[in-house]
């Protein structure tokens, strides 16, 4: 293992009291994407939220196998003496919390997993990665030069500023915090399954009502995997289930945590 993947996952704690969990967010995000449930969690729950590597101002490998990314989070758990918490993660920060708790079941008490299955994908995610890699950083001098160079691929705006939300300043100009040659070249692992094993701990997946990644065919890899779970469904929602109705996610998620965690 290199010493870049020897460093730790950058992190935040928010609150200091309560049970412990940990918030992950989804490809091309950061430790931001999940911080409104985080705010309403700090009264009463210590809360970890981390930068995946390869994202937000975590260190940059050139592996990004969910392998490796669990062991990132054992390593920082173990840093901070945690032994027991709660596991929040969207879509791939999903993949990751279940990879984790498949590989280390003793440290998790309760698992949430937002609109994502076990599953391997199909290429979702190339004509994203596609629009990122296109952007002319010796063109960018400021994001709304970016913003009218993606706007040529993506054209929802909203989907546009979260993903400018990784373009930084540097010495003259603009580069992208995502480690975008990495993502592209490993784009076939982060869209592979999870690994088999069993967890016998409660786990409630949190689906989209108008998104297709979680569907009645992902059934059986899920109950394969964990034994006690419960689905909720938030309509008129999509993969974005968190920011689109932040209000009905954080009280699935905090009656789930409530119901399921302690100190």
């Amino acid at each position: 293992m290199s010493d870049a993947e020897q460093n730790l996952v950058n992190y935040e704690i928010m609150g200091k009291k309560g049970p412990t969990v940990l918030l992950i967010h989804g490809l091309f995000g950061d430790l931001d994407n999940l911080k409104r449930l985080a705010r309403d969690l700090e009264t009463d729950h210590r809360v970890i939220l981390i930068d995946c590597r390869n994202h937000g101002d975590s260190f940059h490998s050139e592996t990004m196998t969910y392998a490796a990314m669990a062991e990132d989070v054992k390593r920082l758990l173990d840093t901070l003496k945690v032994k027991k918490l709660s596991l929040v993660g969207h879509s791939m920060g999903g993949k990751l919390a279940m990879e984790f708790t498949l590989t280390y079941p003793d440290y998790v008490q309760s698992l949430i997993i937002a609109d994502v299955a076990p599953v391997k994908y199909d290429a979702r995610h190339r004509e994203t990665l596609d629009a990122l890699e296109a952007v002319d950083l010796t063109n960018v001098g400021n994001r709304k030069d970016a913003d009218i160079q993606l706007a040529e691929y993506i054209e929802t705006r909203g989907v546009r500023q979260f993903l400018l939300k990784n373009l930084q300043p540097e010495h003259d100009g603009y580069q992208w915090r995502l480690n975008l040659p990495v993502i592209d070249r490993c784009y076939h692992e982060i869209s592979a399954g999870v690994r088999e094993g069993q967890y016998d701990g409660p786990v409630l997946f949190i689906k989209g009502g108008d998104s297709n990644y979680l569907t009645e065919a992902h059934r059986d890899a899920v109950t394969s995997r964990f034994s006690e779970v419960d689905i909720k469904i938030i309509e008129g929602t999509g993969h974005w289930l968190h920011a689109e109705k932040p209000r009905i996610f954080n009280r699935l998620a905090r009656g789930f945590l409530e119901q399921h965690s302690r100190t």
